[in-house]
């Protein structure tokens, strides 16, 4: 996919005086956007690879602010309920990051009842939503979305799926005539299309069998291969009993195929906000990236200080416990450093890969169009942070945890 370049950042921008507040209205999960129409040409803002990221350029480049007051908070929609998954977010919050931006933000979680982005895309939506990026491109392929990729913090994808060692699942291949477990809403997208790559068709070469949100149906081996996230499921049948020799199982007891490895990874936890809002109001622009700035300084406050992060997502009502939260934190941060463009920077070959896997699997029909990602904002956001703020965390190595029973 042909790529151009983004375009350069104005410097020495007027400073223009507005007193602007951000919007605050009621979340309406079920409120259907505007279509928006399918293009075969890549996003432009989407910067090459080998350019140089913002955080590179000297803090002087940075454009002027517009001056705003933000008398009412923004929200910001999870993905899921509280959990390290988004130890960032919470960390902005309690150190304060937000709010030396001028930014009041409410954390919204999700759960099984919420798709955000559904709700993210409801014109009275929360201001920013987290989610995958081909979940956003069904989205606005189908009609309904405006939402556009402002950021795009994980590098990598997370998803597993994962067997008992005796199934001798060990490639999408293996998945002919064997019962394949997915979550919905999406979450199934690059497993069905690994199974594609390989020629298996659902329904005709293998059984999709819908999984609820735990390891529950590969535990009681009601399926041959269940999906699963690095940092969450894969560790709750470590954190299990098993019952042939009481002690916790292994990884040597399974089979684990790696979607990054498969060739099928697609981008997963981005942040969106929506075209409308962001065009609506020049404060509402200042506002995306203040809390990109307090954002990135929250992952990686994570990155270096998983520990306390930890507890912050435990203050926060997780319903898993500290161990369990202690290895999703240390299989979070790689997915996020390190980050070779900057947090929160597209980059175009991930980009590029996404779409192909979308397009193959038949997640969407066409390629997007341009404006469905905007790198400016995120690169605006490094930029204002300055030379001293380490954006790619080059020097991050992944720790080592020890599995505890059920997670405790």
């Amino acid at each position: 996919m042909h790529i151009r370049k983004l375009a350069a950042l104005a410097a020495g921008t007027v400073v223009i005086a507005a007193a602007c507040s951000s919007s605050a209205a009621t979340i309406a999960p079920t409120q259907a956007p505007a279509s928006v129409a399918p293009a075969s040409v890549a996003p432009a803002s989407v910067a090459p690879a080998s350019q140089a990221p913002a955080s590179e350029a000297p803090a002087s480049a940075a454009p002027s602010a517009i001056a705003c007051t933000y008398a009412k908070p923004v929200r910001v929609q999870l993905q899921w309920v509280p959990q390290a998954q988004f130890a960032g977010y919470y960390a902005a919050q309690k150190n304060g990051y937000w709010t030396d931006e001028g930014l009041q933000v409410e954390i919204v979680p999700g759960s099984p009842d919420i798709v955000p982005q559904q709700v993210g895309s409801a014109p009275d939506g929360p201001e920013f939503t987290t989610s995958w990026l081909p979940k956003v491109l069904e989205a606005r392929e189908k009609g309904g979305s405006d939402l556009v990729n402002i950021a795009q913090l994980y590098q990598r994808s997370g998803t597993l799926s994962v067997s008992w060692k005796d199934s001798n699942i060990t490639s999408p291949a293996d998945f002919k005539g064997k019962k394949i477990g997915v979550w919905d809403f999406g979450n199934e997208f690059e497993v069905t299309a690994a199974a594609k790559k390989a020629g298996l068709e659902q329904g005709t070469d293998y059984e999709k069998v819908i999984q609820p949100f735990d390891m529950s149906l590969l535990l009681n081996k009601q399926i041959d291969a269940a999906e699963a996230m690095t940092y969450n499921e894969y560790a709750q049948v470590l954190e299990a009993t098993n019952p042939a020799t009481g002690a916790l199982y292994q990884p040597g007891d399974l089979n684990v195929i790696d979607y990054n490895a498969v060739g099928t990874a697609m981008l997963q936890d981005g942040v969106f906000a929506r075209a409308g809002w962001l065009a609506a109001d020049p404060c509402n622009v200042e506002a995306a990236v203040k809390f990109l700035k307090g954002t990135f300084k929250g992952w990686a406050f994570c990155r270096d200080n998983p520990g306390e992060c930890v507890d912050d997502v435990l203050a926060a009502g997780t319903a898993l416990g500290k161990g369990h939260q202690t290895w999703q934190m240390n299989e979070v941060n790689p997915l996020i450093w390190p980050s070779p463009g900057g947090i929160g920077v597209m980059d175009a070959s991930l980009y590029d890969q996404t779409v192909a896997v979308a397009t193959g699997g038949g997640v969407i029909t066409a390629p997007p169009p341009a404006d469905a990602i905007r790198t400016d904002l995120a690169q605006r956001a490094l930029l204002e942070l300055g030379p001293d703020f380490d954006a790619k965390g080059t020097s991050f190595q992944k720790g080592t945890v020890t599995v505890t029973a059920g997670g405790e």
